[in-house]
């Protein structure tokens, strides 16, 4: 699944999980690097990205993931946001550690009847858009809502979550058809997108968690990785590189683009970093 095109295009400044907030590399994620959370997927979150929007400047894009390791053809229960769990970005404009800025993201679930029990698949026919009532078993929407000095704001109700990407008979022309509509304007201008995208990092998985094993370096570790392995035709391969362990795996992203103005302290212009013009974000689940 492709990523989400009209933010992840801006990555080029794109900057990586808890932005100034985080003491030690020990918080960087790899997807299940936490015992009890691993346990509830949907809660946990893998990665974070922060950039100013280039196209517009004046925008900062936030892009926050969760649900790592996602097979995309994990039906006919595909990966979904839980309705039980309190999507989070957090933001801190002070240069401390508080939460000056939270936007909320809830989501609910509907089982749609009578067609939620007459089939054992998520649809019964190709599906017209998001949240096809004639053929899609299972419906998601969401809710934002932001929390700042002034108080609680609800921003928006009832946004469409898009359906997986099910396949070319389920639901064709999927980037047109369920992605583009998902992106939802908000209120005092930005957009907003919740739903599923290919993971966007890059980590080896399968020889990181082998006593830490770096594939360029193989020859240099105390235990020496052998220089070939043998494939599963009989072959051997010798990766002189590291290799993408997420490739071909989805996340759920919850992408956020706002002003920069409406993030910043009250007095700030967002062109005086010296003076509180700072931006800190983290994404939490509870």
């Amino acid at each position: 699944m492709p990523k989400l095109k009209a933010l992840a295009a801006l990555a080029t400044t794109a900057t990586l999980a808890t932005i100034g907030l985080a003491p030690s590399i020990a918080s960087a994620s790899s997807h299940r690097e936490a015992p009890l959370i691993s346990q509830d997927p949907s809660a946990d979150n893998t990665d974070l990205y922060m950039y100013r929007d280039v196209a517009n400047p004046a925008m900062v894009d936030i892009v926050a993931n969760f649900i790592g390791l996602e097979p995309p053809a994990g039906g006919p229960n595909f990966a979904t946001f839980a309705d039980d769990v309190e999507y989070r970005i957090n933001i801190n404009n002070s240069g401390g550690a508080s939460d000056n800025i939270t936007y909320k993201f809830r989501f609910r679930t509907v089982n749609n009847e009578p067609l939620a029990g007459q089939i054992p698949l998520f649809n019964g026919g190709p599906l017209s858009g998001n949240n096809d009532k004639a053929h899609q078993s299972r419906l998601q929407t969401y809710s934002v809502e932001r929390d700042d000095a002034s108080g609680a704001h609800n921003l928006l109700t009832n946004v469409p979550v898009p359906p997986p990407n099910i396949g070319p008979r389920s639901t064709p022309n999927y980037e047109a058809a369920y992605t583009a509509p998902a992106i939802t304007g908000l209120p005092g201008g930005g957009n907003v997108f919740a739903g599923p995208r290919k993971d966007a990092f890059f980590v080896d998985l399968g020889s990181i968690f082998d006593l830490v094993a770096l594939r360029p370096l193989q020859s240099a570790h105390v235990i020496p990785t052998p220089p070939s392995v043998t494939t599963s035709n009989g072959g051997t391969n010798s990766p002189a590189g590291g290799v993408d362990g997420v490739a071909g795996k989805n996340v759920h992203e919850i992408a956020l683009q706002v002003p920069i103005a409406s993030l910043l302290a009250a007095g700030m212009s967002g062109a005086d970093a010296a003076h509180g013009s700072i931006l800190g974000v983290y994404a939490s689940a509870a």
